[in-house]
């Protein structure tokens, strides 16, 4: 038998997330440009798959991701983000739709420091706070999987969370994986000044 690679695997861990697998499904209903599902449901399931846990475990929402620098208004990503609550009505956990273009608008109110305007989504996601949880998939036309991982897959799979130091801050890692190791307590979490 092949060995699948660590994309294909991480493809078919997300296969048991339902959630996951609707909104792959109908996110191209919102005709959105440059979009992936990504950040911690996608590292989160893979843990839920390696603990022998339920798929959704832990997870606190799914972050739809796009990238629109055509109108950066508020109100211009709101639309897409109740046509969004209609879309995924049904899916128990919060789909949480980011137009990633307008991100530094709102970043340092909401995080206490700025930072430069993304220019792709693939630049947003290679700056979250964690190196696990900057990954990506998306649904091409003719139903390909893609996934973005500018850190790989190891630490997925490995259950390591490492601190992703280009744009985050102590204190927003600590934040953000305060409480993961009690969830699913086989991760190591590595300190930020050991990273």
């Amino acid at each position: 038998m092949e060995r699948m690679d660590k994309a294909e695997q991480l493809i078919e861990a997300l296969r048991t997330n339902r959630s996951i697998q609707l909104v792959l499904e109908r996110t191209e209903k919102l005709r959105i440009p440059n979009w992936y599902l990504g950040s911690g449901s996608i590292a989160q399931t893979v843990w839920n798959v390696e603990h022998g846990f339920d798929p959704e475990h832990g997870i606190r929402d799914y972050d739809l991701l796009y990238y629109d620098a055509r109108d950066l208004s508020y109100e211009a990503e709101d639309v897409v983000i109740q046509k969004g609550k209609e879309l995924f009505e049904d899916i128990a956990i919060p789909v949480e739709i980011r137009n990633e273009a307008r991100v530094h608008l709102w970043f340092e109110e909401h995080f206490g420091y700025p930072i430069e305007p993304y220019i792709s989504i693939e630049n947003a996601i290679g700056t979250f706070p964690t190196t696990a949880t900057s990954v990506g998939i998306t649904k091409k036309p003719g139903g390909t999987i893609e996934v973005y991982a500018p850190f790989g897959l190891d630490d997925i799979f490995n259950m390591v969370v490492r601190p992703n130091k280009i744009q985050s801050t102590e204190k927003r890692y600590r934040d953000k994986v305060g409480g993961w190791a009690a969830i699913w307590p086989k991760l190591t979490v590595v300190p930020w000044d050991e990273a």
